[in-house]
């Protein structure tokens, strides 16, 4: 796999979103098979691996920890904290203390005495993103994290944040059709000399061309409550897939891996993680590392599909207010 890195370390350029195994898309797989996934991974080549605290209301720490613990030096840890589930409900707390007490909490369930990259998983905007990111600081000079990572966060946050600390990396939503990081972050973190992120490369499963109907989505499935898989949005999306698999035939590659080549090219601090429940599938996105595009079909790629054609916003309402990011104008 191609080189990427997060801070000094070696990451490679595809990493491993490990939220749906227990979060999210209806059901989980069973553990077992969980279990085979990310094991596959790590002998495939995988070296970065991603969960958080919210995930599966701590569940897939506990999963990651489990399976990939006794394993421990071979890859490199990240999750989140500021962001989790209590009594089945999603909060968004970014007071030190929790921040510091959740991470306590990760160590144990990951099996280890550290944790690679720790995330404000959202910035609660009752607190100055300073004493946020102070109280990850801390966590830094003790030992517990090696390194401080933001989601979901603007430009000018993300440079208010580094003020206070470095931020070894971001992460937000990125692919052909959430374009929002091109208004600031993506640019930001190159000048910092931050990682950027890209979750969801492949869109929430609509760029790799399987997903026809969102209607036979798993009832607890997320995307039921996203805009662009709705009845009024979805048609219209679904028209850009032929020409989209055109583009993946011109390149020599599938769909999926035309969709993570193109967020690779997109610079070489940026790294792809995208999701799956199938090794063949995540055999797949790997290959993807080897895809080489030139600026023709880029053009091309980048004119069929954008924030111009894409129908819906990302988010519904209530999603979008808990995020910071830059968003573009309406039409």
């Amino acid at each position: 796999m191609t080189t990427r890195t997060i801070g000094t370390l070696d990451v490679g350029s595809i990493g491993l979103g490990c939220m749906n195994l227990s979060h999210a898309y209806g059901v989980p797989p069973a553990r077992a098979d969980a279990a085979k996934l990310l094991l596959h991974a790590l002998d495939s080549g995988v070296r970065h691996f991603d969960t958080a605290a919210l995930y599966g209301a701590a569940a897939n720490e506990e999963l990651v920890g489990e399976v990939l613990g006794p394993r421990r030096d071979e890859y490199f840890l990240a999750s989140k904290c500021g962001m989790t589930s209590v009594d089945g409900r999603r909060v968004i707390d970014g007071r030190p203390e929790t921040l510091k007490a959740t991470c306590d909490a990760a160590l144990q369930r990951l099996r280890t005495d550290h944790i690679d990259l720790y995330y404000l998983h959202r910035w609660d905007k009752t607190i100055p993103i300073e004493e946020s990111v102070g109280a990850l600081a801390d966590l830094v000079a003790a030992g517990k994290i090696g390194a401080i990572g933001l989601s979901e966060v603007s430009a000018a946050t993300l440079r208010r944040a580094h003020a206070v600390h470095p931020i070894a990396a971001l992460q937000t939503e990125y692919s052909l059709w959430t374009r929002n990081p091109e208004l600031g972050t993506l640019a930001a973190c190159a000048e910092l000399g931050a990682a950027f992120v890209a979750f969801s490369p492949l869109a929430r499963g609509f760029l790799t061309g399987t997903l026809g109907d969102p209607s036979e989505l798993p009832e607890k499935d997320i995307r039921r409550g996203m805009p662009r898989f709705q009845p009024e949005n979805y048609p219209q999306n679904l028209a850009l897939l032929d020409g989209f698999r055109a583009l993946a035939h011109d390149a020599g590659c599938s769909p999926a891996q035309l969709a993570l080549a193109w967020v690779l090219s997109r610079g070489e601090h940026v790294i792809a993680l995208p999701g799956t429940r199938s090794t063949a599938h995540l055999d797949e996105d790997l290959g993807a590392a080897e895809v080489a595009l030139d600026a023709a079909l880029l053009q091309r790629l980048e004119a069929l599909i954008n924030q111009g054609t894409v129908h819906g916003p990302r988010y519904n309402p209530a999603a979008q207010a808990d995020v910071d990011t830059e968003e573009f104008a309406a039409a």
